[in-house]
């Protein structure tokens, strides 16, 4: 074995992201419509004499460089199945927000799991490839997959989705993160003593997808998560507003947060909507990204 692997491998935007109550497994139940976007991480994968990560890019340095890395246990997940050692070096080329709300360590898992893949030439089929992402986490799948798709169960049961057209988005950074089960523990303290209803796509919202309807996209976005995250982070509230005054269709925290998103009319209006939001001193980065985007992909 010799050379190198790279894969790139995108973010994920939730479109709608339905929360059920909490299951006795401590997980919830959810209704879960991923966007793939246009800003990625590279993973390259080289024979090495025993597993380490390596990281660059912005916030590397939050970034676990140990075996809880998603990307080494994919690596470690495929090397058992087929009965060989993890001995790889894997570089991890951020430009995914880290603990931003948009899957970007699962994003390095998937992208860690294919390049490891390729390298070894283990020939797993996507079905294989797709049950150790599920095994790692529920995002992990639908990073494996790109384009759209709804998550069901806790988000790994994934329903591909027709996408009739470009979308445009801003992202804007915070300062620090937000953990994905603290934010989940203020979902169950907020809606304690509450009916939670079941989670159900909207039918609305993924006709909006189908057609490529902008404005009808805007109108259905919804994430259940948000009144926890701007419970925990107040703050995230002005970026919000700051970027709908500066001309966003709609804005809703991405995932579980922080990083807030926001759809534009067109690629021209994303490009205001960043310089406005940057000006406004709310965030500390704002991307431009445009959907749906492709899976884990080999690249090099």
């Amino acid at each position: 074995m010799s050379g190198s692997v790279t894969v790139r491998v995108p973010a994920k935007v939730n479109v709608q992201l339905a929360v059920g109550a909490a299951r006795p497994d401590g997980f919830h139940d959810l209704a879960n419509v991923f966007l793939a976007v246009g800003l990625y991480d590279e993973v390259t994968v080289t024979p090495a004499d025993e597993l380490r990560i390596t990281c660059s890019g912005p916030d590397a340095d939050q970034v676990p460089l140990d075996r809880t890395n998603l990307a080494a246990r994919a690596a470690i997940a495929l090397a058992g199945r087929h009965g060989i050692e993890p001995d790889v070096h894997i570089h991890i080329a951020k430009d995914i927000p880290v603990a931003g709300g948009m899957a970007g360590g699962s994003a390095d898992g998937a992208g860690a799991l294919l390049a490891c893949d390729a390298l070894w030439g283990t020939g797993a089929s996507r079905e294989e490839l797709l049950a150790i992402c599920a095994e790692l986490g529920s995002d992990v799948p639908f990073s494996l997959v790109g384009g759209a798709a709804l998550g069901t169960g806790r988000g790994e049961l994934l329903t591909p989705l027709e996408v009739g057209g470009t979308f445009h988005w801003v992202f804007a950074v915070a300062d620090g993160g937000l953990s994905t089960p603290v934010v989940f523990r203020e979902f169950d303290r907020l809606t304690e003593g509450t009916d939670v209803p079941l989670p159900e796509a909207s039918p609305v919202l993924l006709d909006a997808l189908r057609t490529g309807d902008t404005a009808a996209l805007a109108d259905a976005l919804a994430n259940d998560l948000q009144p926890a995250a701007l419970s925990l982070r107040p703050s995230l509230a002005d970026t919000l507003s700051a970027g709908t005054a500066a001309g966003a269709l709609a804005a809703l925290v991405s995932g579980s947060g922080p990083t807030t998103a926001f759809l534009a009319k067109d690629a021209d209006s994303a490009r205001a909507v960043a310089e406005a939001l940057l000006a406004s001193g709310t965030c500390r980065a704002a991307r431009v990204a445009a959907s749906p985007a492709a899976g884990a992909t080999v690249v090099g």
